[in-house]
C-alpha cells in the first residue's frame, strides 16, 4: 500500500472551488508541478505540450464548457512516483458521465452507483481468476498505491461526449509516459486491453505484456473473460524478482 497519507484520497465531489481553479491555472502554466518529482523529470520534454493542453482546458472552461475529470485530478495517475510503478494498465479516455471520472483508468469515486459495466466485468474476471469477490465500490486507489499505473490514453473528456478530447495532444504525452516506463531497468508488466491499447505494444518492446479483448460489454466475451490477467501479472512480477500485487480492495 502507498505510504504517503492522502496521496490517492478522492476530494469530495463539489463545484469547482478555489483549489480546483488553481489546479486549472497550474495545468496551463506549470503542469510539471502536479507530477511526482521523478515523473516531472522524465516528462520535462512534454512540458510545452502539457501547457498547451492546460490552456485548451482553460479556454473551454472560460467559454462555459466543462471537462472531466476536475482539474486537480487530470494528472492524478502521475502524482505517484515513477520509480514505484510495476504494472501499467492502459485505458482509453475518462468516463464521460459527470461524477464518474477520477483520474485513474477504470476507477470511479467510491460513492458512485451503479458501477460502470467495464469495471463490473473487471471484477467478474478478478473473481474467476483469483477468487476475490467483487468490491461494492469502484475506488481502485489501493491498486494505484501498490504501483499499478491506471493510465488512460487521453486524460480528459467533455461531459457526455466519449472520445471528445482525442487527437488534441494527450496521445503524445501518454506515449512519452509509456516510453519512460519501458526505458527503466525495473520490473514492469503492461496490460493492454483492446485494439487501441495494443497499438502501444511496440513502445513496450522488451518488457512483459499481457493482451486481451477490452472489458467493455461489447467485447468482454470475445477474449477478456477467461484471460486471467491478475494471476498472470503476479506470476510475471515474481519472475522479474518483484512482489505480487494484492488485488483485494478495502471495503
Amino acid at each position: 500500500m502507498d505510504s504517503t497519507p492522502g496521496l490517492f484520497d478522492l476530494p469530495s465531489p463539489a463545484a469547482w472551488d478555489a483549489a480546483q481553479l488553481q489546479a486549472l491555472d497550474t495545468l496551463g502554466t506549470d503542469p510539471l508541478a502536479l507530477l511526482s518529482p521523478d515523473w516531472a523529470a522524465a516528462l520535462a520534454g512534454q512540458e510545452h505540450a502539457l501547457r498547451d493542453l492546460g490552456r485548451m482546458l482553460r479556454r473551454e472552461y472560460d467559454a462555459g464548457t466543462s471537462f472531466l475529470p476536475p482539474p486537480a485530478r487530470v494528472l492524478r495517475a502521475l502524482a505517484a512516483p515513477l520509480s514505484g510503478v510495476k504494472v501499467l494498465v492502459v485505458g482509453q479516455d475518462p468516463y464521460p458521465t459527470p461524477g464518474h471520472s477520477v483520474g485513474l483508468a477504470f476507477a470511479v469515486d467510491r460513492a458512485t452507483r451503479p458501477l460502470p459495466r467495464s469495471l463490473n466485468n473487471i471484477y467478474r474476471e478478478l473473481q474467476a481468476d483469483l477468487g476475490i469477490a467483487p468490491a461494492a465500490h469502484g475506488d481502485l486507489s489501493a491498486w494505484a498505491g501498490q504501483g499499478v499505473l491506471l493510465l488512460n490514453r487521453v486524460l480528459t473528456v467533455a461531459p457526455g461526449a466519449a472520445g471528445s478530447h482525442r487527437r488534441r495532444g494527450w496521445e503524445g504525452v501518454t506515449e512519452a509516459v509509456i516510453k519512460a516506463l519501458a526505458a527503466r531497468k525495473q520490473p514492469l508488466v503492461s496490460v493492454l486491453w483492446g485494439r487501441d491499447a495494443q497499438k502501444l505494444a511496440p513502445l513496450l518492446a522488451g518488457t512483459a505484456i499481457i493482451e486481451s479483448a477490452h472489458p467493455s460489454p461489447l467485447s468482454a466475451s470475445r477474449g477478456f473473460f477467461g484471460s486471467r490477467p491478475f494471476s498472470r501479472i503476479n506470476a510475471s512480477l515474481e519472475l522479474q524478482g518483484s512482489g505480487p500485487v494484492d488485488w483485494r480492495l478495502p471495503a
